[in-house]
This record gives C-alpha cells, sequence and structure tokens, in this order.
C-alpha cells in the first residue's frame, strides 16, 4: 500500500494524491460520504477536510487495522471492515472508489450496489489503454480496466446523468480518449 509505494515508487503517491484531491473537490460540501475500497486509509484524509462526515470500509482486515492505528482526532473517519456487495450501506450523500473498480470482477454487481448508497457516485480506475504502461504487479491484478466509453456505458445502466473524465499523473486530461491513463466517472441519479 502507501509504504510499499514509498519504497518502490514514491512519484505514485503524488498521484494517488491528486485522485483523492480531485474526489474531494467533486464531492466537497457534501454532508455524509462513503469511501469503498479505502486499503489503509491515507487518502480519506484529503477527502475528509472537504465533507462533513466520512465512513470508509474495505474488506481486507489488515488493512483497517492499519487505518485504524493511523486515526487522529483532527481527522474523524470511521474506518470498518465490510464487503460491500454483502453489507447494507445506505442514507450517504456521496460515494466513491478509487483504484477499486479494477480489481471487482463483478463490476455490475459493484456498480448496482454503489446506486443505491447514494446519488452520487464517483469511480476513479486506471484506462484499459493506460495498461500498456502498468507494472507487472498491476497488469496481474487489475482485472478490469475499461476504457473510457466502457465505464460511460457501465455507469448509465445504474445513474441518469454520468460524466467521465480523465487523469494523466497528476493533471486533468482532455485530450483524446485513448491518451487518459486514469479514469473518474461520476455518475448522478
Amino acid at each position: 500500500m502507501t509504504a510499499y509505494n514509498w519504497s518502490v515508487d514514491p512519484k505514485r503517491i503524488a498521484f494517488q494524491a491528486a485522485r483523492y484531491l480531485t474526489v474531494a473537490k467533486l464531492l466537497e460540501g457534501k454532508l455524509r460520504v462513503l469511501e469503498v475500497g479505502c486499503a489503509d486509509g491515507w487518502g480519506a484524509r484529503i477527502v475528509a477536510q472537504h465533507v462533513g462526515n466520512l465512513d470508509a470500509v474495505d474488506i481486507d482486515p489488515a488493512a483497517i487495522l492499519r487505518a485504524k492505528q493511523g486515526e487522529s482526532v483532527n481527522w474523524p473517519i470511521h474506518f470498518a471492515c465490510a464487503d460491500i456487495l454483502k453489507t447494507d450501506f445506505a442514507g450517504y450523500d456521496a460515494c466513491y472508489c478509487l483504484d477499486f473498480f479494477e480489481h471487482i470482477t463483478d463490476d455490475a454487481g459493484l456498480l448496482a450496489r454503489l446506486a443505491t448508497i447514494a446519488p452520487v457516485c464517483v469511480i476513479g480506475t486506471p484506462s484499459i489503454e493506460g495498461q500498456l504502461y502498468a507494472s507487472e504487479i498491476s497488469k496481474r491484478e487489475h482485472v478490469n480496466c475499461v476504457s473510457k466509453a466502457g465505464l460511460r456505458l457501465r455507469m448509465q445502466r445504474h445513474w441518469k446523468q454520468v460524466f467521465v473524465l480523465g487523469m494523466n499523473d497528476t493533471t486533468l486530461h482532455t485530450g483524446h480518449d485513448s491518451m487518459m491513463h486514469y479514469l473518474f466517472g461520476i455518475g448522478v441519479n
């Protein structure tokens, strides 16, 4: 996770921080927000600066233990171990997941579930085109990468309005779709 990236590829932390800051600005002012797939929770603090209350869940008990070890009274984030497909969550103003969608083989089930949690959802995921440049570990673990059009199509089945933006490294990308290495799908009901 973050410690691994720090030792192997420190610049990746800047890319991840930019993704969290993008979500923070997109969801700014939302009162109750859920992060799905928070891992060790380090990025949640960035979002917590901009929203009212933040809950963060992950299926990995070791990751949640690390997240809880880093809890701070300055950043009151509620971390919990939960399987998003098997646990009921409702009543949120928004939900988001970053670097999670590409690891899920049942994306239809995930998207259907996310649509029941909140009227606004942000999904951040590497693009299929960017996998040409991904590490061997990423290529092995990313079982569900999609194109911009593919993410839009999947999300349109669950949200009335869908917007898809691209990012390269730490910068919003507005050029050719196949040159986007990271995608942000924004669904609104």
